[in-house]
């Protein structure tokens, strides 16, 4: 057993994320186990890049509202103890809505070479307002 009584807050690197984000690892993907999982707070507008994993990721939002968009327009709308399932290979996007934080609990499966997640580019500001006004 392993007690871990906290972990470092770290901020999101502005090449993967809009605006303010903060992470707290849980769990790293080691063999044999290649479950990754972490804690992330997003800001009111923050929002992380495009991005797809090879096999999927879990979304437990513990905290605000937030939203989670795919590249064909579809965007849900989350909020504290709801989950999304993202599933493999689809590029997505997540981050909170401009008027409420949102946290969450995100959950991969890496592939062998690290968490298994390919970044892209930013949401552009026109995509997230198109998000939000339909949401």
């Amino acid at each position: 057993m392993e007690h871990i009584t906290s972990t470092p807050t770290m901020k999101g690197p502005a090449a993967r994320f809009t605006g303010d984000v903060y992470l707290n690892m849980i769990e790293g993907p080691a063999e044999p186990a290649r479950l990754a999982a972490g804690l992330v707070r997003f800001t009111p507008g923050a929002r992380t890049n495009w991005h797809s994993h090879a096999n999927g990721q879990v979304l437990y939002i513990t905290d605000g509202v937030g939203l989670v968009g795919t590249r064909d327009g579809s965007v849900a709308r989350v909020s504290a103890g709801e989950i999304l399932k993202c599933p493999a290979g689809e590029e997505h996007w997540h981050g909170a809505t401009d008027s409420h934080l949102m946290a969450h609990i995100a959950l991969v499966v890496g592939d062998g070479n690290g968490d298994g997640t390919t970044w892209l580019e930013p949401v552009t500001d026109e995509q997230y307002a198109t998000a939000l006004a339909n949401n």
